[in-house]
This record gives C-alpha cells, structure tokens and sequence, in this order.
C-alpha cells in the first residue's frame, strides 16, 4: 500500500491563512483502508498523539474514533491546517511528544522500542522555500528535546534516512528497505527481551547491546 500512496492520497492544497493544504483527504482514505473505526475494537492498544494548539498541551488519544485523531497528529503546523476536536484545534504530535515513549510507558508498556527518523532540510545553502525554513526548525527544536524521550526508551532504532525528501513517496520501498536493515540490527537485543534468564545470559556474552499528558477521547 506503501508504494502506491501519494501525497494527493489524504491532502489538498488550499488557500488559508492557517495552513497550505488540508487533510481532510485523510477521512476517505482511512475509513476505505482501516477494518475498524475505534480504539475500542482493536486488538492491540493505540495511543495517538497530538498537540493543543493554544494551550501548548500534549494530548493522547486511545478511545473513540481513530480517524480524526490521526489526522490531527498529521498536521504538520504550517503546512496542514488544524484540526478541530471538541472544541480544540490541534497539531502535530512531534510538538509535545516527537517520539511517543511516554505515553507509551503511561499506558503500561514493560519495554518501549522508539523509532527515530531523524530528517534534515538543510543542504548547507540557503532555505529553497518556506518549508525548509518550517522544517529546519523543527527538526532543531526535536533534537533539543531528544534526551526527554529517549530516557524513556529501552531501545532506540534510527533509520539511515539522509537523503529522503518529506515528499518522497515514489521511494517507498527504498524507505522500507532502509527501516528493515534498523530493525535486522537491533534484532539480538530484542531477542533478549524475549528470552529466558539463562538464554539472555547467552545472548548477552554473543553480542553487545545495541546502542503524564492529558488523555482525550476523539467522541
């Protein structure tokens, strides 16, 4: 499905003094390709995050609908408008949480595996358009905030993703293959998760190790 996902999938251009493009493509595309439609029905828990844009806060969602929940944790301020949620407008999660290991712990997790995918928008020149400049920024300010969701993470995976472009999507199975050779790497590790005292004990002599927010319901 990877491959075939365009950008025209889930948004649209607009003209708004909040944003260039909407998502509002993304309600569509997610009830045609999603077999549930709440938290509630899924088999295995899901917090998605995102941001209040007032108040700074960083909110969890993991009841009621999954679909606007996810599209607010794709507004990309800047780029994606808002969006509303009772009575909250709402953005991007990476504002309040740029790797999700918190929430993930404060939902109860016994171990936290975090995937970082660090980006860059800079070539050494000057920004090429407004959203380098919105890009760049962020991606500084995420590093900034890097050592508050790492502490969290037992286990960090970052994919090689230099030289990918935020618009890649013609290059989905290339950023695939680039995801599974992370995870082959930090495979012995999670081995030792799974394993029991005396085979960790093995494992652990075979190879090195590799290197509160406020819930609401999307109803």
């Amino acid at each position: 499905m990877a491959a075939s996902v365009r950008f025209t999938s889930f948004a649209r251009w607009t003209l708004s003094r909040c944003g260039f493009a909407s998502n509002d493509r993304m309600i569509s595309f997610l009830t045609r390709i999603l077999k549930v439609k709440t938290f509630e029905e899924l088999r295995i828990p899901l917090g998605v995050t995102a941001t209040d844009f007032n108040t700074g806060e960083g909110v969890v969602f993991h009841s009621g609908s999954i679909i606007d929940p996810v599209r607010a944790s794709c507004a990309y301020p800047g780029m994606f408008l808002p969006v509303q949620i009772r009575g909250r407008y709402l953005v991007d999660g990476m504002l309040s949480h740029p790797v999700p290991t918190r929430p993930v712990r404060e939902m109860g997790a016994d171990r936290v595996l975090a995937v970082h995918l660090k980006g860059t928008w800079a070539n050494g020149g000057p920004p090429r358009n407004l959203f380098d400049v919105i890009g760049q920024s962020f991606a500084i300010a995420q590093d900034a905030m890097s050592c508050l969701w790492r502490e969290a993470a037992d286990l960090v995976i970052e994919p090689d993703v230099a030289g990918f472009g935020y618009d890649d999507f013609k290059r989905a199975k290339d950023l695939i293959r680039v995801g599974e050779a992370a995870m082959r790497q930090a495979l012995p590790e999670v081995r030792k998760w799974l394993a029991t005292p005396e085979e960790t004990s093995a494992l652990t002599k075979a190879s090195p190790a590799v290197a509160r927010p406020a819930s609401m319901s999307a109803d």
